[in-house]
């Protein structure tokens, strides 16, 4: 029965959401349970493309992703994929109507990555970050207001911005991975060479921007969202103030992260706003 298969399949992008991110699964843990599995599949797709062009260094990643693309196209044509991640993913596209151009949009990005080691302009550093990240919160907007357009409309902005800050917070935690072992840099007009605080403080300032903008839309979230977008905006807000603490020489040479203690203590607290009905 092909319900059995779409079982396998979304029991696929939960393992690989748990695997890949455990921040990112304990997120979800705070949504819905009736949207919830709709944010694994498509986690799930996001990752493993991401996988492709990050990782896969002793294989030939153009053919993988070229391979991982056609594959992609037929499983949203034809509503079915042996690819349990792609056949979780359709599953979503076709539920809520997600637009091609979105997925379009994430993949050019992830392409982009195959080739692509630097980014000297604003306007290309915006078209990056708009493929690889704000689709992706838009994606995930569709999912939360399930068909209400009237509402994606209104939080759509927001929606991108979140996905911008949590991107850029990315970048700028994975500076040494993406600089020194892949030999990227994303930040235009920024000498990683010589990354000083002026750079730094910038660069953070101009994610708090997307971090404000990005709240005001998760204040009206469906209420089967905002508890689990909130907990994830806190995280990475938590994530970004650390940054911002650390020296910029010290971001260059580690990858800074949040204790489990602090994350176990940040749930507490948004769970206690969100009851309290504060956010």
């Amino acid at each position: 029965m092909k319900s059995i298969f779409d079982n396998v399949s979304f029991d696929c992008s939960v393992k690989v959401t748990k695997a890949y991110s455990t921040s990112f699964s304990s997120a979800v843990k705070m949504l819905a349970p009736s949207i919830r599995q709709d944010i694994y599949n498509i986690y799930g797709f996001v990752r493993f493309a991401d996988e492709i062009v990050d990782t896969f260094h002793d294989y030939d990643k153009e053919a993988l992703f070229s391979q991982f693309e056609k594959e992609l196209s037929l499983a949203l044509s034809q509503k079915i994929s042996l690819n349990p991640i792609l056949n979780s993913f359709q599953h979503t596209v076709n539920k809520y109507n997600i637009p091609r151009e979105m997925i379009d949009a994430f993949m050019k990005s992830m392409k982009l990555d195959l080739s692509k080691s630097e980014y000297k302009t604003t306007e290309e550093y915006q078209e990056y970050i708009y493929g690889s990240a704000d689709v992706v919160g838009l994606m995930c907007l569709k999912v939360f207001v399930n068909g209400n357009d009237e509402k994606y409309n209104e939080l759509k902005d927001s929606a991108m911005r979140l996905g911008s800050a949590f991107q850029k917070v990315n970048f700028l935690r994975d500076l040494k991975a993406d600089f020194e072992e892949l030999s990227r840099t994303y930040f235009p007009n920024t000498d990683l060479n010589h990354l000083d605080e002026k750079s730094k403080q910038e660069i953070i300032a101009d994610i708090e921007s997307d971090f404000e903008a990005a709240y005001e839309g998760i204040k009206n979230l469906p209420l089967e969202a905002k508890f689990g977008v909130y907990t994830a905006y806190r995280y990475y807000k938590k994530l970004l103030k650390k940054l911002q603490k650390t020296p910029s020489l010290e971001i260059k040479n580690t990858r800074i992260r949040v204790s489990d203690y602090q994350k176990v203590e940040l749930l507490a607290r948004c769970y206690v706003k969100y009851r309290l009905n504060i956010i």
